[in-house]
């Protein structure tokens, strides 16, 4: 080869091995390992695309119910199979019509396109499935929050993320009161 392409092609081949390095470095991050989810970054950039795209969106917040009682009986093991569990029957609800996401612990975040046209039963009804796990059948259960970007004043996500947050925070109040009530 000649010298002088060589002297060329050598720098331009590292620049090219140092950009795909830091390309999967930047999709790692945007993904939770755990469960293979985007990320508070990676999901926030795919809901802000769909609320622009989509005046019907709405913004959900999901937080497992008893997630530490669940950890401290069965083990840490079981509670990762339980994040992996919500966030697999999270992502098969979205399917094409919007995106997933965790934002740690056992807190996650969806957006759809059109909450009326996913059907939000069905979600509840996936996420209260039992789990199997070790020959058992381990109990699961969360509490879900919405909130419909066209009730908001100026549909952004901050707000929608508080006023589905809020939401979730008043479903939680209420099992905890029927579940205290039924005792």
């Amino acid at each position: 080869m000649d010298p002088q392409i060589a002297a060329v092609l050598v720098p331009l081949l590292g620049w090219a091995v140092h950009g795909s390095v830091l390309a999967h470095r930047l999709a790692t991050a945007r993904r939770d390992p755990l469960t293979g989810l985007h990320t508070r970054a990676g999901w926030s950039a795919r809901a802000e695309h769909c609320i622009r795209r989509h005046p019907a969106a709405a913004v959900l917040l999901v937080d497992l119910d008893h997630f530490k009682n669940l950890n401290d009986t069965h083990g840490h093991a079981a509670g990762d199979a339980a994040l992996i569990a919500t966030a697999d029957r999270l992502r098969a609800w979205c399917g094409r019509n919007g995106t997933a996401g965790r934002l740690g612990g056992d807190e996650f975040v969806a957006v759809v396109q059109d909450l009326a046209a996913a059907d939000l039963d069905t979600l509840t009804a996936a996420l209260h499935q039992p789990l199997p796990y070790a020959g058992r059948s381990l109990p699961l259960a969360a509490s879900v929050g919405t909130c419909r970007l066209a009730e908001l004043p100026v549909p952004v996500l901050t707000d929608a993320l508080a006023a589905a947050d809020a939401a979730m925070y008043a479903v939680k109040g209420r099992s905890r009161r029927g579940s205290r009530s039924s005792r």
